[in-house]
């Protein structure tokens, strides 16, 4: 009944997420073994959302390292358990709490010597930021484990590079790549932990630098994104913008390349504004403001687009029904649904 459930729910989500956003693009797939046990390692940009993606869209059934901080309701705990969520405790959890952290990567290895797949985000937390940060090595520890408990286990990191096409407004797209595995055997010294981890640090670093949009300037960042922005560069091509990256230096001048919404593009914002206003007024003058945080910004509008828009829909099919029957109820409802789904394919 649990896997039902699992398998249910997984599909339905799916389904969403490609209903919300107006691409998704999976590259890679082929690259993730099957029946080998997997650690997959992704940069963490959009919260929730990143997580769901994943899930939805590995060719996997992967368990999640989840911060310990959710895990505090015995109702919410049997949920988080069904969707294959894990405890991670942090320094933040205080210092009796991170031995705890022992029977998570006990139960890490045992998974690992089931064949199973693990997400890890190991950054460590979550920024809207194009650029990939420096890397917890929190990660390597649940590696070195597993290698001790079970020497003969052939670990596979497959790093994950999301790439949204702009996170903080609607309708967004994103691309998803997953990277050719890296054998945690080649890099692992058994004479020497902290050398194998920073080893195996150093090259998960490199290659998510290659599967997402990588500025390494900081203090440059805004004005490369400008930069970036001005010439149209297609972030869900992360290969593509990061070889621009190297040549952007050249454009002393880009106002050139600004492009503004031609009269097609006006029509198209206004009919979307005119058919969705109900649900667009409660998220603009409500809902959105009473977000402080932008990496969550995506994952709020996710979550309230599902429930805004079903209700919206439904009121809208009950009052078309009510005064002009059923034909008309459902070429009302239909046509806006369509039209919607339209306008964040051509956006």
């Amino acid at each position: 009944m649990r896997r039902f459930v699992y398998k249910i729910t997984r599909v339905v989500i799916k389904l969403l997420l490609h209903v919300y956003f107006g691409k998704i693009e999976i590259n890679g797939l082929s690259n993730i073994p099957k029946n080998k046990p997997v650690l997959f390692l992704s940069n963490h940009q959009n919260a929730f959302l990143d997580t769901i993606l994943i899930a939805t869209d590995c060719n996997r059934s992967p368990y999640f390292l989840t911060r310990s901080d959710i895990f505090k309701d015995n109702f919410l705990n049997k949920i988080f358990s069904l969707f294959k969520m894990i405890p991670i405790y942090r320094i933040r959890d205080g210092v009796d709490a991170l031995k705890n952290n022992s029977r998570t990567f006990d139960l890490c290895s045992d998974l690992f010597k089931e064949d199973k797949s693990i997400v890890i985000f190991p950054e460590a937390n979550h920024n809207l930021k194009r650029r990939v940060r420096p890397l917890s090595k929190g990660f390597t520890r649940i590696l070195i484990t597993a290698l001790e408990k079970y020497p003969d286990l052939d670990i596979h990191l497959v790093p994950v590079g999301l790439n949204y096409k702009n996170a903080s407004k609607f309708p967004d797209g994103v691309s998803i790549f997953y990277g050719k595995p890296i054998l945690l055997k080649d890099f692992y010294l058994s004479e020497d932990g902290q050398l194998s981890k920073n080893r195996v640090v150093d090259i998960v670093f490199e290659r998510l630098k290659s599967l997402t949009t990588h500025i390494e300037n900081e203090d440059k960042y805004e004005a490369t994104i400008i930069k970036l922005d001005a010439i149209g560069v297609d972030y869900l091509k992360p290969e593509s913008v990061n070889k621009t990256l190297d040549t952007i230096a050249v454009f002393n001048s880009f106002e050139e390349f600004i492009e503004t919404d031609g009269w097609f593009d006006k029509i198209l914002i206004t009919l979307f504004y005119i058919f969705n206003f109900p649900v667009l007024i409660i998220w603009k003058m409500i809902l959105k403001k009473r977000i402080k945080e932008k990496e969550f910004l995506s994952t709020a509008r996710f979550v309230f687009s599902i429930v805004a828009f079903s209700i919206y829909f439904l009121i809208l099919g009950f009052i078309s029904f009510y005064c002009w029957g059923l034909i008309v109820s459902i070429v009302s409802v239909g046509s806006i649904f369509v039209f919607n789904m339209i306008y964040k394919k051509l956006e």
